[in-house]
């Protein structure tokens, strides 16, 4: 990573020099484990949010999360007196509202009336909605290939939400979440980049979780949320998917992530934002048997391919940092 004055993104850290990274059996391991767990939180959440509330579910999910990685992180590592004082809770607290309440959260709520499979699709407009973000807000430069990857992505998702066959369409409220959500995290993402964030990553990365999921509790309380919620109700399949957003989504993903961008090349590591789609429309299908129609493929297809785009367009033009997870 460039020592610029930008901040590190939520999970992101210093760098190997590219020469020195090399793909070793471990890196592979670690990164098959990124696309089947980041693709396999689409999942989770739809069983999860099937008989547990969507803004319950996140600050369950965040908060304990958070608090282990907190609890397991705090104290190591602070070599150079990276403790965290009120700027970096401010920070971690708009960061982390933009990124779980405004982001994750509405993943969840999306996922009440759409399918886990085409909601990766939508969260995989994130990059898109970086650059776009990035241009208006910031006046970063949008190389040719970018700017041809953000058009071609955005006529994906305007031929996935078309009406289908037999007048049927995608529920509006779900379809807006899911639009709401790529372009709060992109949001979080670029606050973050210079937000006064604790430098070690993982701690960065639980202060960000519990200011998130204290947002998420928030959000349940005001929407009526807590008063609906009914222990009795909660079914197993629920609560074994919010376990493994927990144990698995979050600590295993986010420890994978980290290793990674110590051991991998930064190009490499953020293909999973192009394979993390696709398995999430196979999971979806083969487990919880949603359709996939020709204009699911057409359209998945076209968004996949301009992630992929933009990607590798934005990592040649610069050591780029990756996008942001997505579990």
């Amino acid at each position: 990573m460039r020592g610029d004055t930008r901040r590190p993104s939520p999970v992101t850290l210093r760098l190997m020099p590219a020469a020195t990274q090399r793909m070793t059996a471990r890196a592979w391991a670690a990164l098959l484990t990124l696309y089947l767990v980041w693709g396999s939180t689409y999942l989770g959440i739809r069983v999860a949010v099937e008989s547990i509330p969507p803004f319950s579910m996140g600050a369950l999910r965040f908060l304990v999360a958070g608090a282990i990685l907190f609890a397991l992180t705090i104290r190591r590592g602070d070599r150079v007196g990276d403790r965290p004082g009120i700027p970096q809770w401010r920070a971690a607290a708009i960061a982390g509202t933009a990124l779980l309440l405004g982001g994750m959260g509405m993943v969840a709520v999306g996922e009440q009336t759409v399918a886990s499979g085409i909601a990766a699709l939508f969260i995989a407009t994130l990059p898109l909605w970086i650059a776009v973000l990035g241009r208006v807000f910031l006046g970063e430069r949008l190389a040719p290939p970018v700017l041809a990857g953000i058009l071609v992505g955005f006529a994906g998702v305007a031929l996935l939400v078309a009406p289908l066959g037999g007048g049927a369409t995608l529920d509006p409220l779900g379809v807006a979440a899911l639009v709401v959500s790529p372009i709060s995290w992109a949001s979080g993402t670029l606050y973050s980049r210079r937000a006064p964030l604790p430098r070690r990553p993982l701690v960065s990365t639980a202060m960000q979780m519990l200011a998130g999921g204290l947002a998420l509790a928030v959000a349940a309380a005001m929407t009526g949320e807590l008063g609906r919620i009914r222990p009795d109700a909660v079914t197993p399949g629920s609560v074994v998917a919010l376990v493994y957003l927990i144990g698995v989504g979050s600590l295993v993903g986010f420890t994978c992530y980290v290793w990674l961008l110590q051991n991998a090349p930064v190009s490499t590591i953020a293909t999973y934002a192009y394979v993390n789609p696709v398995v999430a429309v196979i999971l979806g299908a083969v487990i919880l048997g949603e359709p996939i129609g020709p204009r699911t493929v057409v359209a998945g297809a076209v968004i996949v391919g301009a992630v992929a785009l933009i990607v590798v367009a934005q990592g040649r033009r610069r050591d780029a940092e990756p996008p942001p997870p997505e579990g």
